[in-house]
């Protein structure tokens, strides 16, 4: 598997609850997702603990894992340029590997991007590193508004 490159400095930092990269998304501040770096075809994201969104041993919720892997997969598929380009997800896979607590990190990779769609890769970690979950997605780029 190809390693991630170094993540430039995020441009979007500081962005208000419900804006993900420059992007207005209500679900972004109903899951506490904050974006932490975007480009090179990648994207960080971590959702913050919220007993909200865990299940009944108290581990984050696969929904949430879901969750999580859309918004950071969707976030790296337009990591080129994200003040222009929104997505719709086409199709996501999710396999959970392991029960996680705590703040949780979705990592991006887009490996090929079209005119139209992009392919793309992912995983969310514990702050500890271990895995917890993999996805593959494939994304439609759409034009934003001016």
């Amino acid at each position: 598997m190809q390693q991630p490159s170094e993540l430039p400095a995020n441009a979007f930092a500081g962005e208000a609850p419900g804006v993900l990269f420059g992007l207005p998304m209500p679900m972004a501040r109903a899951f506490g997702l904050r974006g932490e770096a975007i480009g090179n075809d990648q994207a960080r994201v971590r959702m913050q603990h919220n007993t909200d969104y865990t299940n009944s041993r108290g581990d984050v919720h696969g929904g949430a894992i879901a969750t999580l892997l859309d918004c950071a997969l969707s976030c790296a598929a337009r990591s080129h340029d994200p003040a222009r380009y929104g997505v719709v997800t086409v199709d996501l896979t999710v396999h959970f590997i392991a029960p996680g607590r705590g703040d949780v990190i979705g990592l991006g990779f887009c490996e090929r991007r079209g005119r139209a769609l992009s392919f793309v890769r992912g995983e969310v970690r514990d702050e500890a590193g271990e895995l917890l979950a993999l996805a593959t997605g494939t994304f439609k780029l759409v034009e934003r508004a001016a």
